[in-house]
């Protein structure tokens, strides 16, 4: 199939799902009851389901180009948008808050989504300062750093958990399991301009990380400045992360998996690649979601869940295809 053909259809499945999403449920709500003024399911599928699923689709498609910005960036395939520790870092800033049991709201901002922006911060900082302190902005000295900061704060949040309560220890791992049941329209504003400034950043660098995927000395060759485009581009995939998890917390496997199948799909052309990931991974976290809310209902499981128990496989998968002689 045609590269234009797949962008095509994965649009077409994508405003399905946005479409259709909100009407599967426990319950199917039909489409007529979006013009039924006052009624019950016209309030739960206006105010509850019709916001989760735009915002599942934002976070899903943020995540998934995170996902292949790092993975144009280290040049694998197997770079996730937490490569950097910026999920461990806003995870720690909502395990803070929740463990002291601090709350409070600023214009329907949530103080554990605020905590956890800043932890992201935090960790994009350190990261940041880590690499220059080491001179330059090397890809391995960013990832090493990443990882490093990782540890530590996962380290951090184990020993939080630890000293809680019951009470506590359960939400922060509840909030570890990402979810998007709280979802609403001020979220789903609350996210947006994170989507808008980073996804603006990668469209303009797809030669760029097309370039990036040949290697730092063939993009030098060919007029780019390896430099700031390591740096927008660690910029930008910090920024949609931070934003999601901030919101929705951390949702494992999207961003891994979305980019490869994509791939598979259209290749590796970042001109093709990209609008791609985007679809797809809307798409999927989209259809994982409707899951998450059906499977067991009326009680959910949290999407982080339901992502991690596909992209094991997938991960297995993936490793036992590769060639045993391709560089990982």
């Amino acid at each position: 199939m045609k590269r234009t053909s797949v962008l095509i259809v994965l649009l077409m499945l994508s405003i399905a799902a946005v479409l259709i999403g909100p009407l599967i449920g426990r319950e199917i709500i039909p489409l007529s009851a979006f013009l039924a003024d006052g009624s019950i399911d016209q309030v739960i599928l206006v105010n509850i389901r019709i916001p989760r699923v735009l915002l599942a689709f934002l976070a899903g498609s943020m995540l998934a180009l995170s996902g292949m910005s790092f993975q144009a960036l280290f040049r694998n395939p197997l770079a996730t948008p937490f490569t950097l520790g910026v999920s461990s870092g806003a995870a720690l800033g909502a395990a803070v808050f929740i463990r002291f049991g601090l709350a409070f709201s600023i214009l329907g901002i949530s103080s554990t989504s605020f905590a956890a922006f800043g932890g992201a911060l935090l960790a994009v900082g350190l990261v940041y300062g880590l690499t220059r302190l080491k001179g330059g902005f090397s890809t391995a000295t960013l990832l090493l750093a990443g990882i490093a900061i990782s540890f530590f704060f996962s380290s951090v949040i184990l020993f939080i958990q630890y000293v809680s309560g019951i009470s506590h220890s359960f939400r922060i791992m509840r909030w570890l399991m990402g979810s998007l049941a709280s979802a609403d329209y001020t979220r789903l504003l609350n996210i947006l301009p994170f989507f808008l400034a980073g996804s603006l950043i990668i469209s303009f660098l797809k030669r760029e990380l097309n370039l990036m995927m040949t290697g730092e000395d063939i993009a030098l060759s060919r007029g780019v400045n390896v430099a700031l485009v390591k740096k927008l581009i660690f910029l930008a995939a910090s920024l949609m992360v931070g934003g999601v998890v901030a919101v929705c917390g951390p949702i494992g496997f999207v961003g891994m998996m979305s980019p490869h199948i994509c791939r598979m799909l259209v290749g590796a052309d970042h001109r093709f690649l990209a609008p791609a990931t985007f679809l797809f991974g809307g798409l999927f976290l989209v259809v994982c979601d409707t899951l998450a809310r059906t499977v067991i209902a009326p009680a959910e499981i949290p999407v982080g869940v339901i992502t991690a128990l596909l992209g094991g496989p997938f991960f297995i998968w993936l490793l036992l295809n590769r060639n045993a002689n391709t560089e990982l």
